[in-house]
């Protein structure tokens, strides 16, 4: 069988032959890419030269180039096209990788040579010295100078954590396909137009006649801040916080517990005293204390909002005629009349303007004008028709491939995320990346175009900040590329575009009426920026409940019982009663997935810090555009990647760190 993973790939750009890709062409390549990257690795701490950045980092950053194709591939399909061929492979394939970068990193022949670059280190350039000290680093935290029982056990840990990381995404996946809500015609009475399209798009996917509610980020959300049924609304909200708790095989509580242990016991095998202090130390936040210092600065003035926000919200719930007091399923639908009577809006009467289409052109119009970049569609083949490519040039040269996947499926894992199928990088060889942003809106029924809510606006902004952050990335070494910064770095850039859809010009070019096409009336336009803080205690309780809960969890002696736990820190902070975490511990990815955002939720927080004041940076030169800033935020941020610390980083972009404030004042909760 030729293989089409193994073999060059004469497609444009080096975009993977996705019609040509079978799910059994997986198994054979990833073992046969696995043994050549470990072959590769071998000869390099084998060799009889003496070692060399040349001959021994740099020859790792070129090593397992078949291993990083075939991966790009079969991940990013895991994630957002799977089935039950790919669960299987994934299920089999992580303890592989897992034993697979244990063994490499325990190479005591190779970890000889990195030491004694590293204790030797002289005449590199700044980025080779950056590269050589972020390997040195990886080696020693990933146990290369554990000796024995010890290095056995880190093994054997690492091993059974990608286990439990591939399970508990698996089960949420499982989860979310699993449950739907039926709605008869009656049930529709009350929810906007938008909203029963949604529904009956959903029916039809799932091959009933009847229009449904599922757990689609997109479809729940509006179901929630419309229906007038409040049954309902409990019955969907309770289905949308119970995944991953529902007993049987899919419950996470027990992969949670289990994660968290294993977590203190490999930081303890390297000598910190709990995960939170471990995974901390090369963030920008440093330690746990400098964390909740930012979580707690933000979280007092979020609970008064929210609390005086859900009074005036009960009086409202009171006055239809039901008893409170105010739940959780009942938030979205009486914030979603307190915005109508204090600004005016009503979401139905925006989504019309924000189409799909069109905030795409948005985002694309915005980069062209702050980087000079053009976006060409490509006509080739992808992993699921709902995707579509664009080559992206700038001058002429041709610098990326961007990928677009936008609507929510059964086959999809929830969320919004940026991946890549390349990254960039110059040495050993040239590299263009391609870059995917995978979303989840509703997708319509009979070829209505695909209109989205004002946060759905928000997240492909959001999603393409990272894009950028990729496609712009002029480092040298893949491994310093793009998105491979500090995790309370990463989401700076993504945050950062968020602010480019509140420019009034944007959205007065963009936000055009579905059906009329004439653009959004100033006074509809004035009163969406006017109300972009509004229900922000909410949003910035729910947010700060789940950061806090997490960095609790990865400290001291990790919990029996998670949910004990997780209610035992919510009781504590004063949880206002209406208001849930927004991803409870059983379905709370971002941690239990993998280790990305472990210890680590509050980097959104910490970025928005940043975000705030680095577009504060374009308002004071004169402008959303202004030319000169623009250069600078690509020069000294979005083309870096991770070859420079951060904080230089920002610090060259701004002059200097910012403090809290403009957060607050961003979000509306300044005092």
């Amino acid at each position: 069988m030729t293989n089409p993973l193994l073999m060059p790939w004469q497609t444009p750009y080096g975009i993977a032959p996705f019609d040509a890709i079978e799910d059994a062409h997986f198994a054979p390549a990833f073992e046969a890419a696995l043994a050549e990257h470990l072959a590769e690795i071998e000869a390099i701490a084998d060799n009889p030269e003496p070692p060399s950045f040349a001959n021994t980092v740099e020859a790792m950053e070129g090593a397992g180039a078949a291993l990083d194709r075939v991966l790009g591939v079969f991940f990013n399909l895991a994630g957002a096209d799977s089935n039950a061929a790919r669960q299987a492979l994934q299920r089999e394939f992580s303890p592989k990788l897992a034993a697979h970068s244990s063994a490499i990193y325990s190479n005591k022949a190779l970890f000889a040579r990195i030491e004694a670059l590293w204790d030797g280190r002289e005449a590199l350039e700044p980025e080779e010295e950056r590269v050589l000290y972020l390997t040195h680093r990886g080696f020693v935290r990933a146990g290369a100078a554990l000796e024995g029982d010890a290095a056995e056990r880190m093994a054997v840990v690492k091993s059974r954590l990608a286990v439990l990381g591939t399970q508990f995404t698996q089960n949420l996946l499982t989860d979310e396909a699993a449950w739907s809500m039926p709605l008869s015609e009656a049930d529709l009475e009350g929810l906007p137009e938008f909203v029963v399209d949604a529904a009956r798009s959903a029916g039809e996917a799932a091959g009933f006649e009847t229009p449904l509610v599922t757990l689609s980020r997109s479809l729940i959300t509006p179901f929630l801040q419309f229906s007038p049924r409040r049954a309902l609304r409990e019955k969907a909200w309770r289905a949308w916080v119970m995944r991953g708790e529902n007993g049987g095989e899919t419950d996470n509580r027990g992969i949670a517990a289990e994660t968290l242990a294993l977590r203190k016991e490999r930081a303890a095998l390297l000598g910190y005293e709990d995960f939170a202090a471990y995974k901390l130390e090369t963030e920008m936040a440093g330690t746990p204390a400098r964390v909740r210092e930012l979580l707690m600065a933000v979280w007092e003035p979020a609970r008064a909002a929210a609390l005086s926000d859900a009074a005036e919200m009960e009086a409202m719930l009171k006055a239809d005629g039901l008893s409170g007091p105010l739940e959780p399923w009942d938030w979205r639908y009486y914030a979603e009349k307190r915005r109508r009577a204090l600004h005016d809006l009503d979401e139905a009467e925006l989504k019309p303007y924000l189409q799909l289409d069109r905030m795409i052109e948005a985002a694309f119009a915005c980069s062209s004008r702050l980087f000079g970049l053009s976006f060409e569609p490509l006509q080739v083949p992808l992993y699921h028709p709902d995707c579509r490519a664009w080559a992206v040039t700038r001058n002429g040269q041709h610098l990326a491939v961007f990928i677009g996947d936008y609507f929510a499926r059964a086959s999809k894992r929830s969320g919004a995320w940026c991946s890549t199928f390349r990254e960039q990088a110059k040495r050993p060889v040239a590299k263009t990346p391609i870059v995917v942003n995978v979303c989840n809106f509703a997708k319509p029924s009979g070829g209505k175009p695909a209109l989205l809510s004002y946060d759905d606006a928000r997240t492909l902004f959001h999603e393409f900040g990272h894009a950028l952050h990729q496609m712009l990335s002029d480092v040298t070494f893949g491994s310093v590329s793009g998105t491979s910064v500090a995790r309370d770095f990463v989401e700076l850039p993504s945050q950062l575009y968020e602010h480019w859809l509140e420019v009034p010009e944007v959205l007065g070019e963009f936000a055009t009426h579905a059906e009329t096409g004439e653009p959004m009336p100033p006074a509809l336009l004035d009163k969406v920026l006017k109300a972009a803080t509004f229900d922000m205690g909410f949003q910035t309780v729910e947010y700060v409940a789940s950061a806090l809960v997490d960095l609790e969890f990865h400290q001291g002696q990790p919990p029996a019982d998670v949910m004990q736990k997780q209610a035992e820190v919510l009781e504590e902070m004063g949880m206002p009663h209406a208001i849930a975490m927004r991803h409870a511990t059983p379905h709370f990815a971002h941690v239990f997935s993998g280790d990305g955002y472990s210890s680590g939720y509050y980097s959104y927080m910490w970025s928005e810090v940043m975000d705030a004041d680095a577009f504060a940076a374009f308002e004071e030169a004169g402008g959303a555009f202004d030319p000169e800033v623009a250069r600078r935020l690509e020069d000294y941020i979005l083309s870096r990647g991770g070859s420079v610390e951060a904080e230089v980083l920002y610090t060259r972009f701004r002059g200097r760190m910012p403090g809290v404030e403009a957060l607050l004042k961003g979000r509306g909760l300044a005092a």
